[in-house]
């Protein structure tokens, strides 16, 4: 059983294991053309990073203190940051990408609000999970300085999202990621980050460019 700890916990392993779980898995989602299993392909690696995450030092150790750290000042910052991003978001979309606009609202307006629901849940928080939580816990024997982690974070997030076949879906992923990793670095909870997760990915499906974060983009 030592043996195993000192494997898993092996630097070799962790580098072997970041990129299986960053870029490995896209490539075999696209590959195999399973599109429509994003979401539970997502879980099972978040599953992973968790028993991972639990049997640090050979027992079952969850860390509870500052994962739902809640601060209501910190929150107003990432909403005022969010409307301007969003303002941004929206301009972009009208003036380059005009024909993805509310493209939801005019195709399939029934989705949108199953959309804004369940995205943060399904989709942000196992992401931030994955990349900031888990990222910042695993790789640290790596990457060694905040600056490192921050933005490797943002680079393994942006490659993770190659799998859509288009330039703008691991552009707005290296951004957002930096975004992300920089509040996660700095207020250590992973409720806040996917709580800013949660609705800047929901402007973009509201917008319009969500259409290059899913499977739209790939038909």
């Amino acid at each position: 059983m030592n043996i195993f700890y000192k494997i898993l916990n092996h630097n070799i392993y962790k580098i072997i294991e970041l990129l299986i779980l960053s870029s490995t898995v896209p490539f075999l989602v696209l590959v195999m053309k399973l599109y429509n299993l994003v979401i539970p392909v997502l879980w099972i690696v978040t599953l992973y990073c968790l028993l991972i995450y639990f049997f640090k030092n050979h027992q079952v150790k969850f860390e509870f203190k500052n994962i739902f750290n809640f601060n209501f000042k910190i929150l107003f910052k990432i909403l005022a940051r969010w409307v301007l991003v969003s303002i941004i978001l929206y301009l972009l979309t009208y003036y380059f990408f005009i024909d993805k606009l509310f493209i939801i609202q005019k195709n399939k307006p029934e989705i949108l609000w199953k959309i804004m629901l369940l995205y943060p849940l399904f989709s942000a928080l196992p992401q931030e999970f994955i990349f900031c939580k888990f990222f910042f816990y695993r790789y640290k024997t790596i990457f060694k300085t905040n600056f490192y982690l921050i933005t490797s974070s943002a680079i393994f997030f942006s490659i993770a999202h190659i799998l859509f076949l288009n330039f703008l879906a691991p552009i707005l992923s290296l951004i957002g990621g930096l975004l992300f990793a920089s509040t996660y670095n700095k207020h250590k909870s992973l409720l806040l980050v996917s709580i800013e997760h949660g609705i800047y990915g929901n402007s973009l499906f509201f917008f319009g460019l969500g259409w290059y974060f899913w499977g739209g983009s790939l038909n």
